[in-house]
């Protein structure tokens, strides 16, 4: 029997890593061949997923102070995660931002550092920012923009949502007010006017352009490329070449309907229809519907429902094994 791991992270409790390799000790134990992959959709743990930082920078924080934001450059790729540099998290959460001001000049100051250092091939994960600025810091920031021109730059994201809508749609999450929200729709508007002078694209048509407030728009038009973060990530560590398994453990650390849409569990589940292969998701906590709907596509192992919410959250990694344990006892028998 061979298994596949290929977890996202257990947000709060479990890093992607962690998962993968608690479901690796969990089928060596059965002498059973395990491939632990690692995952993520290109937002927060893109970086991990990919190599983990090997730089650390200096750089401008969402509400202008500076910060310290890893990064990644490896031969001539180098893997940004602008939640590392422009993230809400570092503003202070909801109720610490500033969404008027939050800014991702940070994101464009690792990007302008990347092309100096000689990167080729430019991969930034977008997700959980701060800002709704359209990317106009991250622009501003970086020095030579045609110098972009010159390398392959992939942008990393897993929301449809179009530039002038990142406003109406993010805006309350970063903690602007109704009014607010009109205030930044009307500043991306303007900005749609100045793209389209300046560099002859029309944002507004891009899909997936309201992307951490307009960043992926605006990275969309220094020439920049939207992708699925899902499938970049499954790319770049090659997990097309490890499906030939008879089962795929996948995970999350919440199991909603989001998770078919552009995320892990779901893009591992249309990989697994299409190889025929059975596939279990271990999960923290899962919302019922959201099994029943998919009960047919993907097995699901909730954490709670199994040990309760109280030791899911404080011994994750242990629940897991223990989780791990009964699916592979299970597909053994079966």
């Amino acid at each position: 029997m061979r298994v596949l791991a290929a977890p996202d992270k257990f947000k709060g409790t479990a890093t992607a890593h962690e998962v993968a390799r608690t479901i690796g000790h969990a089928c060596w134990e059965r002498d059973i061949d395990c491939v632990e992959i690692p995952l993520a959709d290109g937002g927060d743990g893109l970086l991990d997923v990919l190599g983990g930082p090997n730089r650390t920078s200096t750089v401008t924080g969402p509400l202008g102070d500076p910060i310290e934001a890893g990064w990644r450059l490896h031969r001539d790729t180098a893997v940004i995660e602008m939640a590392r540099a422009s993230g809400l998290v570092l503003a202070g959460g909801r109720d610490g931002n500033d969404p008027l001001d939050a800014t991702t000049t940070g994101t464009g100051e690792l990007i302008d550092q990347a092309l100096d250092l000689g990167a080729r091939r430019i991969i930034v994960g977008l997700g959980g920012s701060a800002s709704t600025d359209g990317g106009f810091g991250a622009i501003r920031a970086i020095n030579a923009v045609s110098r972009l021109k010159q390398v392959e730059l992939l942008v990393a994201c897993d929301v449809n949502t179009v530039f002038t809508d990142a406003a109406a749609v993010f805006g309350p999450q970063k903690g602007a007010s109704p009014a607010q929200v009109k205030m930044l729709t009307g500043r991306l508007e303007r900005l749609v006017q100045m793209f389209a002078s300046d560099f002859s694209v029309d944002v507004t048509t891009i899909e997936g352009g309201g992307a951490a407030g307009g960043l992926g728009g605006a990275l969309a038009a220094l020439g920049g490329r939207l992708v699925a973060g899902f499938e970049l990530v499954a790319d770049e560590l090659d997990v097309y070449d490890h499906l030939d398994v008879d089962l795929i453990i996948t995970g999350e650390g919440r199991l909603d309907e989001s998770s078919f849409d552009g995320k892990v569990v779901g893009g591992m589940t249309e990989l697994a229809l299409e190889h025929d292969t059975p596939i279990v998701a271990i999960v923290g906590d899962a919302d019922d519907r959201t099994v029943e709907h998919h009960r047919n596509r993907i097995d699901v192992v909730s954490l709670t429902e199994l040990f309760g919410a109280e030791l899911a959250l404080t011994e994750p990694k242990q629940c897991i094994q223990r989780a791990a344990e009964q699916v592979l006892g299970r597909a053994l028998s079966g």
